[in-house]
């Protein structure tokens, strides 16, 4: 029996919507989006450990939503946004979903409106 909408490509997502799901990588990645920065850079504001940071940096870089250069003694991350945009248009792929969901709404919250006002007056 074939899986429906379980490729490699969504595999890659599940990766990335994984990492995407701990506030701390949140904030790294906001961090990034600003600049390149090391482990001790990016660990300034958190209360967690330089061990930890790197642990998210893994999960991260797993993800494909950083990369990591060699330089000297520092391993620099970097924000690499491109699985970020694959998941943005998966997203996407709802929103006319959404849309029509709550146009559908809006017309029948009128239609409720329009008949307690018809009783109203009666």
């Amino acid at each position: 029996m074939e899986r429906i909408g379980y490729t490699s490509q969504a595999r890659d997502l599940d990766a990335v919507f994984a990492a995407l799901a701990d506030p701390t990588r949140r904030a790294i990645l906001s961090r990034l989006a600003a600049g390149g920065a090391s482990v001790n850079e990016i660990g300034v504001p958190f209360e967690i450990s330089q061990p930890a940071i790197s642990r998210h940096l893994k999960v991260l870089e797993q993800a494909g939503l950083i990369e990591r250069d060699v330089d000297k003694q520092r391993r620099p991350a970097r924000l690499k946004a491109e699985p970020m945009a694959a998941a943005v248009r998966w997203l996407e792929e709802f929103r006319q979903f959404w849309s029509t969901s709550f146009d559908q709404l809006d017309g029948l919250l009128e239609e409720l409106k329009k008949a307690g006002t018809k009783r109203g007056r009666k």
